[in-house]
């Protein structure tokens, strides 16, 4: 498994030790909403026009007004990646305390701090968490800020999946003289991770070195107006916040016929733990089915949704020869 570690959507490896082709495959390896919004469908972009740097200020704010943040605090940057990593730049002194298992950007965007070093550092907590789906209440993520401020480091909260859960976002709460930065991820909740849009909310004054790195184009023309018109687009958030529990549920439902007990309170993806990991991920590969291991964590593996009838229905029955395989 461990060339499927690092990242979920590895498919051209997996076709390359599997077999098949990227259109042969279910690709479980992301936690990306398998029903993107629609309005990109019938999006003809113009690749001859920059972009407008009116339209990507109408975008931090539209965006800022969905996360319930200031637009002074919001900046759009090329994925939420993009901006972890530019954000270890700009706090390059602040090495990364540890914490769980959960997004191995982290790591390498922030040099670690040495066993039993002491002084401020940079705190990343995932809410909810990655891959296990851990949600805390905003009231633990704003006690462990006061716990960093103290320390005179800081703390990054990833919302990365935060869009399926309404009122646990700290995003509100960035402000000048608070030591709080948020990420957010445009592509999970929306299901077009292939736009690389993402926004790092932080205290102004943070956020100006922030976009010295990313230049004055951070984002194409094509992700600035898909980004406008989907955030716009309640009526589709209310409803995606409503369908994505059920799916999950018929995924968990699933899984537990064959003894796997999900867990996790995100929508987005499901974690199981046992201790046949292994070989469930090399039966699943050999159907075509990619699914997401860790390094270091052979007992784990992370489901995507599965994005039809028919999708679920075939990972019904692999996982019914795995099981009847033993």
């Amino acid at each position: 498994m461990s060339a499927f570690v690092a990242h979920g959507g590895r498919l051209s490896a997996a076709c390359a030790r599997y077999g098949g082709t990227p259109e042969d495959w279910l690709d479980l390896s992301t936690g990306i909403n398998p029903e993107p919004w629609p309005g990109a469908q019938n999006y003809v972009p113009d690749w001859r026009a920059l972009p407008d740097p009116a339209a990507l200020t109408r975008l931090e704010a539209v965006a800022a007004s969905h996360f319930g943040a200031d637009p002074a605090t919001c900046a759009a940057v090329p994925g939420s990646e993009a901006g972890l990593r530019a954000l270890g730049e700009v706090l390059r002194q602040f090495p990364l305390a540890p914490g769980p298992l959960t997004y191995s950007t982290y790591a390498k965007a922030f040099g670690s701090a040495p066993n039993g070093a002491l002084g401020p550092t940079v705190r990343v907590l995932t809410n909810p968490n990655n891959p296990d789906g851990t949600l805390q209440t905003r009231a633990e993520v704003l006690a462990a800020l006061d716990w960093q401020e103290a320390e005179g480091g800081w703390l990054i909260v990833d919302e990365a999946f935060a869009d399926a859960h309404q009122g646990a976002s700290v995003a509100g709460k960035v402000r000048e003289g608070r030591r709080l930065i948020v990420t957010r991820s445009f592509g999970k909740f929306f299901g077009l991770a292939g736009l690389r849009l993402g926004f790092v909310l932080a205290p102004p004054a943070l956020l100006s070195a922030l976009r010295r790195l990313h230049g004055d184009w951070p984002l194409s023309s094509a992700a600035i107006d898909l980004g406008l018109a989907a955030y716009a687009d309640t009526d589709w958030i209310g409803q995606a916040r409503q369908s994505l529990p059920r799916r999950a549920q018929r995924l968990d439902t699933r899984l537990a016929r064959h003894g796997l007990v999900a867990q996790g309170a995100s929508p987005l993806f499901r974690l199981v733990s046992t201790d046949r990991a292994p070989s469930l991920f090399e039966a699943l590969a050999r159907a075509h089915i990619l699914t997401r291991p860790f390094e270091g964590h052979p007992k784990l593996l992370r489901f995507g949704l599965p994005d039809s009838d028919h999708a679920l229905a075939r990972l019904e029955a692999a996982l019914t020869r795995w099981s009847r395989d033993g």
